[in-house]
């Protein structure tokens, strides 16, 4: 099985990506499935086919999915729920009003993961394509397993046993009804079931994840923010796909200032995921919707390349700390010490290399501390923050 997770901002085009993609794999000979975890589904949209809750066939090869989180919510989450709901009762709250309270945030998010590793775990397909939500919703949603595994450890072990041990005894003297033991195990079957998600998903051979972005400043400025906290969280980017690109013909006339616009944003692409590869697609002259087009939108992104492969290994960049200090590693395997110069700009990290410039955007982690040293250790840039001491604009980092 192989896994590729398409995200980006909104409206950047990544469920036309997806299902080209889905549809390439597929006439590559892949059995492949092709899935949306976003709420506002428009995956069947973009295919013009009807699509439902289980795998439904498109082509010889091709599947789609639509996830129904409110069937998956009441699988994974109904007897938490049912306890919630009539917790909120007992203090008054109108039953309807409990229904809602009782999906806690990131919820839907948790149901998505599930449905992925299921599908992860079946022999029935070759590969997984997933039209994840937007950016920020994706963040959420690959981060959830981190947060579940820290309330699992910390708080999880305690909570129950105090729970269980004296509940029979104190239950008669308070108001509102205590979790039963069913709550608990439904609790923690989920979350060891979100762990095997996370495992999953950070296995590079297995599952990569491909950002979608247009030439455009505030995408691109998303994009690089989406690909550290990938980083951050242990996740593989193994691919950009640039979208809507201008082709030729309109680079003249009424489009020719657009168009030169779109070409420094194009090399800014370039500077900023180096040395991610970057798959550029063009706009195309209607819109890209049923099989005929998605088919033209994936030979134009693959051309003869397997779209299933993984065409990155690595991390672009590493963050850890040691005690209280972090550390941000980037490798520059050509590069020389004297030629490196970096400055921080808020969450703003700016390397030069000679003439070439680097722009990353740091974790709010980061974003508070100020570069202390940045030292080159074979082909690696490696940069120590500390705390702030002193408050200032930009500062420039020891070589």
């Amino acid at each position: 099985m192989r896994i590729i997770l398409y995200t980006g901002k909104g409206g950047v085009g990544k469920t036309t990506i997806s299902a080209a993609t889905a549809l390439r794999a597929a006439d590559f000979g892949y059995r492949t499935l092709v899935v949306s975890t976003d709420p506002a589904h428009s995956l069947a949209d973009a295919f013009d086919l009807d699509l439902g809750p289980e795998p439904t066939p498109l082509t010889d090869n091709l599947f789609g999915q639509e996830i129904n989180v409110l069937e998956e919510m009441r699988a994974h989450w109904g007897e938490v729920q049912s306890y919630l709901v009539a917790l909120f009762s007992t203090r008054g709250v109108d039953e309807v009003i409990a229904e809602e309270m009782a999906v806690f945030p990131g919820i839907e998010e948790l149901c998505s993961l599930l449905q992925i590793r299921r599908q992860g775990i079946d022999s029935r397909f070759d590969c997984l394509i997933v039209d994840c939500a937007p950016t920020g919703e994706t963040m959420r949603l690959l981060s959830f397993p981190d947060v579940a595994r820290w309330y699992m450890d910390k708080l999880f072990p305690w909570e129950r046993r105090i729970v269980t041990t004296i509940g029979p005894v104190v239950q008669p003297l308070i108001p509102i009804p205590l979790p039963k033991e069913n709550v608990y195990s439904a609790i923690e079957t989920l979350f060891h079931q979100v762990d095997g998600v996370k495992a999953m998903l950070t296995n590079p051979t297995l599952s990569t994840i491909r950002l979608v972005l247009n030439p455009e400043k505030m995408v691109i400025k998303e994009a690089q923010r989406a690909l550290t906290y990938l980083n951050l969280y242990g996740y593989i980017t193994d691919a950009i796909v640039s979208n809507r690109i201008f082709p030729a013909e309109l680079q003249r006339g009424y489009l020719a200032e657009w168009s030169e616009v779109q070409k420094r944003y194009r090399e800014a692409i370039q500077r900023a995921f180096e040395p991610l590869p970057i798959w550029e697609v063009p706009l195309f002259d209607r819109e890209v919707v049923g099989l005929p087009m998605l088919r033209k939108m994936g030979e134009a992104l693959f051309g003869e390349k397997d779209p299933t492969k993984v065409y990155f290994s690595g991390q672009v960049q590493a963050i850890r700390k040691r005690g209280k200090q972090y550390t941000l590693s980037l490798k520059l395997p050509f590069a020389r010490k004297e030629e490196i110069g970096l400055m921080k700009r808020g969450d703003e990290l700016i390397i030069t290399i000679g003439n070439f410039r680097r722009d990353i955007i740091l974790p709010r982690a980061l974003a508070l501390l100020e570069v202390e040293r940045a030292t080159l250790e074979d082909g690696v840039l490696v940069i120590r923050f500390t705390e702030v001491k002193e408050q200032g604009g930009e500062k420039d980092a020891k070589r």
